[in-house]
């Protein structure tokens, strides 16, 4: 757990998550097109079950800004007002591929790290294994 009064999830954590959401939207668009609210449920499947809705439609307008979705309004048969349909794009499925390739980079590196850490750990000579030094000690 981190120290010093740091938790997860405070003071900008939650971009890892925020940053995760793109390749998420983009793979459940690859499936076809849906509308946000259903994509707003859909993330909890990658574990971002937490983030607000306007936090989802922000990111959602943003991807339509660049070009990886586009999205049209769908006059329905319901009660409610018409909702956006969001479909990925030709450049859409192009990041999603460079997403995937990108994580499997980044999977690795995660997983080389661990290793190392746990071999660390296995070997217990570090000086952040002991007990911490007195500081009225003399060290001259």
């Amino acid at each position: 757990m981190p120290r010093g009064g740091f938790r997860w999830g405070q003071q900008g954590c939650s971009r890892r998550t925020a940053r995760l959401m793109e390749p998420a939207l983009l793979l459940l668009l690859h499936h076809g097109q849906a509308h946000g609210y259903t994509l707003v449920e859909q993330l909890a499947e990658f574990g971002l079950a937490e983030q607000h809705p306007s936090v989802v439609y922000r990111t959602l307008r943003d991807m339509e800004e660049r070009g990886w979705v586009s999205s049209v309004w769908a006059p329905e048969e319901s009660q409610g007002p018409p909702r956006r349909v969001y479909q990925l794009t030709g450049l859409g499925d192009d990041v999603l591929r460079a997403w995937a390739e990108d994580l499997r980079g980044t999977q690795a590196m995660i997983t080389h790290l661990l290793e190392l850490y746990k071999r660390h750990m296995a070997l217990e000579q570090s000086e952040h294994h002991t007990e911490p030094l007195n500081p009225m000690e003399d060290h001259g």
